[in-house]
């Protein structure tokens, strides 16, 4: 329940501060989290991303001024975050489905929108984790493990990175990358790896495999990282790839928020049984999440 409040503190900074400029890195240091991670919660909690909930609470509060105050549209525009009344014109517009001059020489013949209303997060603690079920994951420390492979781009943003890594994973293997990795571990064990995480909520995803040691020489194509030895909770995933996709929402939105540790700072990772799994009807995977005692 601790996230919850300090996600809640969060909120009421944005509430409190949207006329001001909101960076996504001191909106995160309220709630305690990494700019990164405080992304990736809220939007795997809410549905939506951090950025699209400040933008509507902002047209929210302008639509409200416009029907209810004098203060020139200008003024609200500047207010609101935007350079120009024209910009203004057109993000409002596209949001509350009339323009700001409409609106105010008209209200009530005006569209009805249904505005963005201060979010509170404690409300979601009822119905968080509603239709997922998941066993309770193992707590294990590992040793750190060499990874070569290809790493892709991908962003949080309208959850674009669900759309997309089915994707990479199809083209690491129609491309045979696989085959370009000298010396494996591990055959037949393929690591998706979240990793290289980014302010505003772009990261890489490298698909590879676990190698016995460093390699002296590298396909071009290819790269090469280590996974540091720490401690993990690991979570079995055994089902289709939507399930699968419902997995990580759980434990993000669910069991990192209620079991009592902090995710740490560092790549988390799953890894594929490649041979047992067939995509998408039935995949065999173990998810792994960098944990710390609170």
């Amino acid at each position: 329940m601790e996230y919850y409040s300090r996600i809640q503190q969060a909120l009421e900074y944005i509430e409190h501060n949207l006329d001001q400029e909101l960076t996504m890195i001191r909106v995160a240091a309220r709630a305690g989290f990494s700019s990164f991670h405080f992304q990736r919660i809220f939007h795997t909690i809410s549905g939506y991303s951090v950025q699209e909930y400040i933008r509507n609470r902002r047209l929210s509060a302008a639509y409200t001024r416009l029907v209810s105050s004098r203060a020139s549209i200008l003024d609200i525009a500047l207010e609101a975050g935007y350079g120009s009344q024209e910009a203004f014109t057109r993000a409002f517009a596209g949001y509350a489905g009339v323009t700001p001059a409409k609106l105010r020489r008209n209200p009530d013949a005006a569209p009805k929108p249904q505005l963005q209303q201060p979010m509170q997060f404690m409300d979601y603690i009822q119905s968080a984790g509603e239709g997922l079920i998941m066993h309770k994951p193992v707590i294990e420390e590992l040793q750190p493990r060499v990874i070569v492979g290809r790493r892709y781009r991908t962003n949080l943003k309208d959850g674009a990175y669900f759309q997309e890594i089915p994707g990479f994973y199809f083209d690491f293997g129609s491309k045979e990358y696989f085959m370009r990795i000298a010396n494996k571990a591990a055959p037949d064990m393929s690591y998706g790896i979240a990793c290289d995480f980014g302010e505003e909520g772009d990261f890489s995803f490298v698909i590879g495999e676990q190698v016995a040691d460093v390699p002296q020489s590298l396909d071009p194509d290819l790269i090469h990282m280590q996974l540091p030895g720490e401690k993990y909770a690991v979570f079995k995933a055994d089902g289709t790839a939507e399930q699968t996709q419902q997995a990580r929402k759980y434990i993000y939105g669910v069991w990192l928020l209620q079991s009592g540790y902090e995710r740490r700072e560092g790549p988390d990772f799953e890894i594929t049984d490649v041979r047992n799994s067939r995509y998408p009807d039935h995949m065999v995977m173990s998810i792994y999440i960098p944990i710390a005692d609170e």
